[in-house]
């Protein structure tokens, strides 16, 4: 199958899913999904096996204050699913809060997923609910809570807890 006809298909099982649906290139879409929908739009490429997971990353959109009396701009954190099938790539886009971060996991349908939530949680502070595995990954233990290296508001600065 060519890269066009891929990512029609994958665009005609996520258009009932998606609130929008972009080409920002002639070889990947993106499908801004609600975090509810993460699982089914998942399924729904699984079911036309379109490629494969290649990666879960995030982007930090932290809260904005307005000027001159323009309302402030509340924050949110963007989960990025990327699977790819051949030249063809899809993004998921699930917004979710800055002060509440949460997404499904979707390890029950995809089991390597559990390496990128694990990272998603850590680096970003999203909590993946139902993910099987919780431990640090790339993080040594005693980082303290609250704390995520991929926030803009990360100043480097870190003091571990001790072990006890």
């Amino acid at each position: 199958m060519n890269t066009l006809d891929a990512l029609q298909k994958a665009e005609s099982v996520l258009q009932p899913i998606a609130t929008d649906l972009t080409r920002p290139t002639a070889d990947r879409l993106d499908a801004t999904i609600a975090p509810a929908s993460l699982p089914a739009a998942v399924e729904a490429l699984r079911r036309i096996r379109f490629g494969y997971l290649s990666a879960i990353t995030g982007l930090d959109w932290p809260p904005v204050a307005g000027k001159a009396g323009a309302p402030d701009q509340a924050g949110r954190v963007e989960a990025l699913y990327h699977f790819c099938g051949g030249a063809a790539v899809v993004t998921l886009r699930v917004n979710v809060p800055y002060d509440q971060p949460r997404v499904p996991s979707i390890c029950h349908l995809i089991p390597s997923a559990t390496l990128y939530e694990r990272e998603l949680a850590e680096m970003l502070g999203v909590t993946v609910v139902d993910t099987p595995v919780t431990d640090h990954l790339l993080l040594p233990d005693g980082w303290p809570d609250g704390v995520y290296p991929l926030r803009k508001s990360f100043t480097g600065k870190v003091e571990l807890t001790p072990a006890p």
